[in-house]
């Protein structure tokens, strides 16, 4: 597939030796300006971003923005798309040293988690980022957190890039991606990392937490998956949900996989026909993967009654990922695995930093 494609003149573009960063562009507020004739938001040329955002001039790396045909609004976002921006990074990665995707926040921490699965062995930085407000406000976000995505994604020492992942770049705090969730809709500190340390801080200075960035390796060539499987469902617990609810929803034509969002530390109903429902679908091949409402903590599954007979009739712990990345990471696996057991051993072992086992 063609894509349009424009390079910023910087500070560097005369210097052959020079880090070279792809921006990718797919949609979302950050990219709007306010049309006068219309009075509303639309999409902005990004071959005009120069307009908006000068300070790109001064960046001492080479640029090059890519734009996807038609810009997609994150509430749009699917497992395609997923694999066509996945697709992007591996066809270009041998050219640039790094990557940022400009991208929606509604559904940012559902395409960093996916991107984490789809590009296995990745050594090169794959930084997203957005803004609450457009890059047309004056009081706009999307400045800040563009230029920093660049120049975190840029950073490297030794010649080796400093952030070898998927993260997010978010109002001062770079996240790892599979670790992260929007928790705001309308202030700037959009995303959080309650169960992982943030990856860096951002104040004067660029605060890089180390021990707990990925290992840089290279010994690995990079892999591309392209297959997703979304005949999957998350199914929520609530008190005084219906047996009939659960009966339907399991017997959801071609379903394969269900994220199963309990209460606290992995615990659910010990209610007989809740406990049959589930032991029905698992007899069934439809793996269940048990995560827990809250942001904080992780499940314990069989720590408590209500959770002890959900590790009994073969339920996946999901210990303390994201509903985010237990999704993602299902689709992944059931797109890849052949073996139901497999898929299952996989749910509960850490693939790319998304877990603690």
């Amino acid at each position: 597939m063609a894509y349009r494609t424009s390079k910023i003149t910087t500070l560097s573009s005369k210097n052959n030796r020079a880090t070279s960063v792809l921006m990718i562009y797919t949609g979302g507020t950050l990219g709007m300006v306010y049309d006068s004739k219309n009075k509303s938001l639309v999409p902005f040329n990004f071959d005009e971003i120069l307009t908006n955002v000068p300070e790109l001039h001064r960046l001492e790396f080479e640029l090059t923005i890519l734009t996807l045909e038609k810009p997609i609004d994150s509430s749009n976002m699917n497992p395609k798309n997923w694999v066509e921006i996945a697709k992007i990074v591996y066809d270009n990665f041998e050219e640039f040293d790094a990557f940022v995707i400009l991208h929606g926040t509604d559904t940012m921490a559902y395409t960093a988690s996916a991107l984490s699965f789809l590009l296995e062995n990745l050594s090169k930085p794959v930084i997203l980022t957005g803004a609450q407000l457009p890059i047309g406000i004056a009081r706009t976000d999307a400045r800040e957190n563009l230029i920093t995505a660049l120049e975190i994604a840029s950073a490297k020492i030794n010649g080796r890039p400093i952030i070898p992942e998927v993260a997010i770049y978010f109002n001062s705090y770079l996240l790892r991606g599979n670790r992260a969730k929007k928790k705001e809709s309308s202030q700037f500190n959009a995303f959080r990392s309650e169960n992982y340390p943030n990856l860096a801080e951002v104040g004067v200075t660029i605060d890089y937490n180390f021990p707990f960035i990925r290992a840089y390796r290279t010994d690995l060539p990079l892999q591309l998956h392209e297959n997703l499987n979304h005949n999957v469902v998350i199914l929520k617990l609530f008190p005084g949900i219906k047996q009939n609810l659960i009966h339907n929803i399991f017997n959801t034509s071609e379903l394969k996989g269900v994220v199963l969002e309990t209460y606290g530390a992995g615990n659910a109903p010990s209610e007989g026909w809740f406990l049959e429902e589930l032991k029905e679908a698992i007899d069934e091949g439809i793996v269940i993967f048990n995560v827990s409402q809250c942001d904080g903590g992780r499940v314990l599954q069989g720590t408590y009654q209500t959770s002890r007979k959900l590790l009994e009739i073969g339920v996946v712990s999901g210990s303390d990922i994201t509903t985010e990345a237990a999704i993602t990471k299902m689709m992944f696996l059931l797109g890849k695995e052949d073996s139901y057991e497999r898929v299952k051993f996989n749910l509960e072992t850490d693939i790319c930093g998304e877990m603690s086992v």
